[in-house]
């Protein structure tokens, strides 16, 4: 596809041509925008709202404005709350948290996952037994 027909594509699924894909050579042009169309607009096995609520909290971690400012408003499109946004951002906050905090301890990998291994085999335990 030529530079204009790829412009032509995004805008009309986004109504514009986004700077982002502006900068883009136009080597890569066509090929990141079916990339892009394909894990942003495209249905996937994860429902689109959860693809920006995980796109969110990877940007938070990352610490990247553009990504955080683009997938909030995508989750809130989606149809995510505040609630769960702000819960997205917890668990990113909580994930990269505790994976500095493990790292630095360098706690032994093979020990953490028995003790994982054997609290997900008790909480399944656990939920098996009707109240």
């Amino acid at each position: 596809m030529t530079r204009e027909e790829v412009y032509r594509d995004i805008e009309s699924a986004l109504g514009a041509v986004p700077s982002f894909f502006r900068a883009l050579p136009d080597s890569s042009l066509a090929k990141e925008w079916e990339l892009w169309k394909r894990g942003e607009l495209e249905e996937s096995p994860i429902p689109h709202k959860y693809k920006e609520l995980i796109g969110l909290a990877v940007a938070a971690a990352i610490k990247c404005k553009y990504c955080a400012y683009f997938h909030t408003e995508a989750a809130k499109l989606m149809g995510a709350t505040e609630a769960e946004i702000e819960d997205a951002l917890h668990m990113a906050k909580n994930t990269d948290g505790w994976s500095t905090y493990i790292n630095g301890l360098q706690l032994d990998f093979e020990q953490l996952k028995q003790e994982v291994d054997a609290a997900v085999q008790y909480i399944r335990e656990q939920q098996a037994v009707p109240v």
